[in-house]
This record gives C-alpha cells, structure tokens and sequence, in this order.
C-alpha cells in the first residue's frame, strides 16, 4: 500500500534529520578522537597514529562488509525496524564510546559504530521507496544537503566540545542518536510493502559483487581505476589531518574544528554552485582535468606549509578539487546504459569504501607515524600529503591515456566497446557521446 503524501514527508524529515545526524556524529568525533587515543597511549604521537589508522580503518572495514547486508535485511523485514534499531544501537554505542576505559573498548565502539553506520544503505532505500519521479532528484539533492550540514557543523561542534572534556561529544552523539530514535519510533511510516519484500540471499550481501559490473564497460572501468586512486589520496587526507596539524602547528581541537568546518563549507559553496557552470563551459573532461589537478597542487602545498596560516588558503584552492568527483559520475552516466546505472553507481561506492579501508593504514598507520616517530631518518609530518599529490598525479596521467583513446567529435571507440558488450541501440551510442 502506497503511503500518502503527508505520511511521505514526515518519513523524508525524519529520513533527513537521521542521515544528518549520523554524519554530524561523525564529524564531532574527528577532531577528538586522535586525543583521546593519545591520551589513552600516554602521549605518543607516532604509536597513536598507528592506532588511529587502525581504528579507522575497522569502522570503514566494518560499514564495508555490512552495507549490503543490512539493505538485504531491509528488504526482507522492512527499512523501519532496521532504521530504527540501527539508530538505538548507534546511540548506546556512543555511550560505550563515551565510557570507554581502555583504547580496547573505544577500539570495540567504533567497530559497532562502522555496522551501525552502514544504514545509510537502508536510509537511501527509504527514499527510493517513498519518491514519486518529480521528486527523486529533490529528495537525493536533500541528502546530499545533509552530508553538507553535517560536515560543516559536525568538527566545529566536536571541536568546542572537546575543549571542555574529551568525552563530552560522545555524549552529545548518543543524545542526538537516541533522541532521533525516539521520535522515529512515533512519526516514522514502513515505506515497504509486503508484498514488495524479498528473500535474504548471499548474492545481495557480497560487497564485492557490484565491482564485477565494471567488466562490461572498458572504458568506464578505465575511469574507475583513475578515481580509485584520487579516492585513496583524499581519503588520506581526512584520516591523517587532524593528527598533521596538531603535530606540525601545534592546533587545539577548536582550531581543528573550524578549519575543518570551512573544507566542508567550501566544498557545499563548490559542489553546490559552481560545478554546474564549470562543466556547462568546460564539459565533464577538462572539468576532472581541472579538479585533479587543484587537488595534485593543493596536496603539495600541505606537504609544504610550514605555518599555520599557510593552511586556509589552501584548503579555499583546494576546494576547485570538489568538481571533479561530479564530472566523473556525469561521465560516466553519460556512458552507461540507463539500466546499468545503478549497478555501476554501486561499484563506484565499493570502490570509495575499499579506498576509506586502505588509506588510514598508508597513510596515518604507516607514512604519518613512521615519518613522526623517531626512528625516521628525518622527522616530515608532511609525507602523506606528498603521496597523495604523487596518486594525483598518477590518476591524471591515466586519464590522459584515457582521454586519448576518446575522440572528441565522434565516439567510435566506445560504440564498439559497447555493442562488443551487447549495446546495440542508437540511444545507447547517443547518451555515450563524451563532451571534451
């Protein structure tokens, strides 16, 4: 049975407020969590970036593996029961976290927080579910609105927080979690039919499954492998930051938290304004071009900043990083037949979630803390960026390649690819045509 349009929007407020929620107690915790490690290591910069890392990395690791699961779980039993106990273990997880006496315990918190995390999954079906076709792309442009907020407001918050206890963000996540599931507990509608419900089978669980997709699309699996490794840099970034400025410029977590509260600022101001006339002017190529190469540029100057001022204007030229992601996914939906779309969008998530896994172990674990420890031939905090502006440039490289191989006025090498996969409409060669 259809829900009706009032029942509707109070599911996509609350569907709105729990997706912004998640993300805000995401980014309460960065700028605290490398601290408190420290503190529960006694000090130690390098062992708790090796800490940090790994923690990280079990949280993606974990949101990863579960993912899948929890959609298929939402498919056979319903999106509201898993919605809310997703958000009622999230919210008592945060307390374990808040409470945590031992690095082992918080180390446990965040690996339940990375399975609660991962229903977004089911908070993203939800919304397919109660959209109408005028409504779709309104209700997605909500979630990414929530992303933003939470980005912007999140490390800010975590940040002024933490400078009057350590704990205390944890608590504010838990409140926030648990109110959240309260109120979903009265005013949240099932947006699933059952009569529209599914078995639970291995096949929808296997996080890996979607990549096989790529297979079918040459050209498309050559820009994955480029994103895969601009991913991996910016992932590197987020992971390492915190620890790299504290560190180099001896930062507080309130100075943590605005700096990081105006990358995510920046980010909505490009992704949500300019993109659209950088790519009308420039098309999607010389737009990724564009953006990989601020974010090559912008990693080198992080690497080399040696004060603290340095660093805001960076971050506001690095912000031109922001449209290339963008111009990627209208590459490739431009490519892409129409009933491929959503599985080659999964092998793309897929691939951000296994970049999330690695990079805190590069990255943080391994370049950050064996470069600031005193085992290193020289002491060079800023030797992640430098990798990171190094797979920039790698992944420009191979889109050179790439972008070779595209002619500008025709499309012949990817109509053959196509049709040598089975694609043999006109519509198929028209939406492949790829703007220089």
């Amino acid at each position: 049975m259809a829900l009706g349009a009032g029942r509707r929007q109070a599911g996509m407020v609350f569907i709105f407020v729990t997706l912004f929620i998640d993300i805000l107690g995401i980014g309460i915790i960065i700028p605290i969590l490398p601290e408190l490690i420290r503190e529960f290591l006694g000090g130690n910069v390098a062992q708790a970036g090796r800490y940090y890392g790994v923690i990280i990395a079990v949280y993606a690791t974990m949101q990863f593996l579960c993912a899948p699961a929890v959609g298929a779980l939402s498919d056979r039993y319903g999106r509201r029961p898993i919605i809310l106990a997703s958000l009622f273990a999230l919210g008592t997880d945060y307390l374990i976290q808040a409470w945590a006496p031992s690095i082992g315990w918080l180390f446990l918190g965040r690996l339940v927080a990375g399975v609660m995390g991962a229903s977004i999954t089911t908070a993203n079906a939800y919304i397919a579910d109660v959209s109408t076709p005028e409504t779709r792309a309104r209700n997605y442009g909500f979630v990414g609105a929530a992303f933003g907020l939470g980005f912007i407001f999140g490390p800010a918050l975590g940040g002024l927080l933490g400078g009057i206890s350590l704990r205390l963000p944890f608590f504010v996540s838990a409140g926030l979690a648990l109110v959240n599931w309260l109120y979903g507990f009265f005013v949240l509608p099932e947006s699933l039919a059952p009569e529209h419900r599914s078995t639970v089978s291995w096949r929808k669980m296997n996080p890996l499954g979607s990549l096989r997709q790529l297979q079918a699309y040459p050209l498309v699996a050559g820009l994955a492998v480029a994103f895969l490794f601009a991913s991996m840099a910016q992932r590197g970034l987020e992971n390492v930051w915190v620890l790299h400025t504290t560190f180099r410029y001896g930062w507080n977590m309130q100075t943590n938290g605005l700096t990081l509260a105006l990358v995510g600022l920046m980010a909505v101001l490009v992704q949500g304004f300019l993109i659209k006339p950088i790519v009308a002017r420039m098309g999607e190529r010389r737009t990724i071009t564009l953006g990989l190469t601020a974010s090559m540029l912008a990693f080198l100057a992080y690497g080399l900043a040696s004060q603290g001022w340095m660093v805001p204007p960076i971050i506001v030229f690095g912000a031109l990083a922001g449209v290339a992601l963008p111009a990627i996914q209208g590459l490739v939906a431009g490519t892409v037949h129409s009933s491929d779309q959503g599985k080659i969008q999964g092998a793309f998530t897929s691939l951000t979630s296994m970049t999330a896994i690695v990079s805190p172990l590069v990255f943080t674990s391994g370049l950050f803390s064996y470069f600031t420890s005193e085992t290193a031939p020289i002491i060079l905090p800023g030797a992640p960026f430098f990798l990171g502006s190094l797979l920039f440039l790698v992944s420009l490289a191979l889109l050179a390649r790439l972008f070779r191989r595209l002619p500008l006025t025709t499309n012949l090498a990817l109509t053959s690819a196509l049709r040598g996969r089975g694609h043999s409409r006109p519509d198929v060669v028209s939406r492949a045509t790829i703007r220089p």
